[in-house]
């Protein structure tokens, strides 16, 4: 009787498993952080994208980020690619070797001070001149973050050429350092994750390119005297987020279709809306931290546009070489930022 019983059951176990949808296929992504483990994009962002994931998908796709990222800033894309991590945030201006489009928004003065904007422009552009770029992974959203400005780090602001030219600078690597060498200072270019030991050390006595965000998280406030502000932002930051494309395959079409339709809206702009408001909480408090703020002489922003000249250009060929229109691409991101900012 055991036995018959016994044969039973598995007989209904069986014949339940083959039921369409009773055995549900399940992926679980590792999503790595790279920024400190308190800040936003590691306790807000990429959470709140891996829930609308679970939500979307209804468990069948799940993630976790590790307590500590699994890679340095510039080895984003290539930990994801290798599969030491399944997803991961790239900036854009560490694999310029590898991408073009994508620095489409970090070109010199084609940004505004509205980072949902930029970011929106961005996204748009991206989809309308260079929707493959990324073709080793697949890309879910891409965005902007507020622009930096101009900091002195001694009692002496940054108000004119002579001014810039005479300070040893850090700056992010890519157009920002390449400007500033350009006009004659010293620098000093890492990621922005390694600007406080640069700054915090002595090593420079000014910087330019944090928002009011990296000030805070990487901890150089208290090593900032000045701001100088800049008609229009000298340059913008890009961010790219994506997931490995052997994990991707794992998952169905529909889920797959049901993730791409959240993630710009759950990761991009929400990175976007964070990174403003922060930055604009983190300069609320500049009059009580005794940060002076000025504005700068037209002949040092004239000389700073003028640094910017050669780096566009030759962004405009590396795109040419790469089969964008990058006239046209610029134009339309310059024109949709604008529109969207007002």
């Amino acid at each position: 009787m055991k036995l018959h019983v016994a044969a039973i059951t598995l007989a209904i176990a069986m014949t339940v498993s083959s039921l369409p949808g009773a055995a549900i296929a399940k992926t679980r992504l590792i999503v790595n952080c790279f920024w400190p483990p308190q800040h936003f994009v590691c306790t807000k962002v990429l959470p709140g994208w891996i829930e609308e994931v679970e939500r979307v998908t209804e468990g069948r796709v799940t993630a976790n980020i590790p307590p500590k990222s699994v890679s340095p800033p510039p080895e984003q894309l290539a930990s994801v690619e290798k599969g030491l991590v399944d997803a991961a945030v790239q900036f854009n201006g560490l694999i310029g070797n590898r991408v073009t489009g994508a620095l489409t928004a970090m070109q010199p003065f084609s940004g505004t001070r509205n980072s949902i904007a930029m970011t929106e422009a961005a996204w748009e552009t991206n989809k309308k001149f260079y929707p493959d770029e990324f073709d080793t992974v697949e890309l879910l959203a891409q965005w902007v973050i507020t622009p930096g400005d101009i900091y002195s780090g001694t009692d002496t602001p940054i108000i004119t050429l002579e001014d810039f030219q005479s300070r040893k600078m850090w700056a992010l690597p890519g157009p920002l350092a390449n400007i500033a060498k350009e006009l004659g200072a010293g620098v000093v270019a890492t990621p922005a994750v390694r600007s406080n030991e640069v700054i915090a050390n002595g090593v420079v006595d000014s910087h330019m390119g944090l928002n009011g965000d990296g000030l805070k998280a990487f901890q150089v406030l208290p090593y900032t005297k000045s701001v100088t502000r800049v008609s229009r932002p000298v340059y913008t930051t890009t961010f790219s987020f994506f997931v490995n494309a052997d994990k991707w395959a794992e998952i169905s079409p529909e889920d797959q279709e049901a993730i791409r339709a959240i993630s710009q809206a759950s990761v991009g702009k929400v990175a976007a809306g964070l990174w403003d408001s922060v930055s604009e909480e983190v300069q609320a408090t500049f009059d009580e931290q005794g940060i002076l703020e000025h504005k700068i002489d037209p002949a040092l922003e004239a000389a700073l546009v003028k640094a910017a000249e050669p780096i566009t250009e030759a962004w405009l060929a590396k795109a040419s070489e790469a089969g964008i229109d990058g006239p046209a691409a610029l134009a339309h991101y310059r024109k949709r930022a604008a529109e969207l900012s007002e």
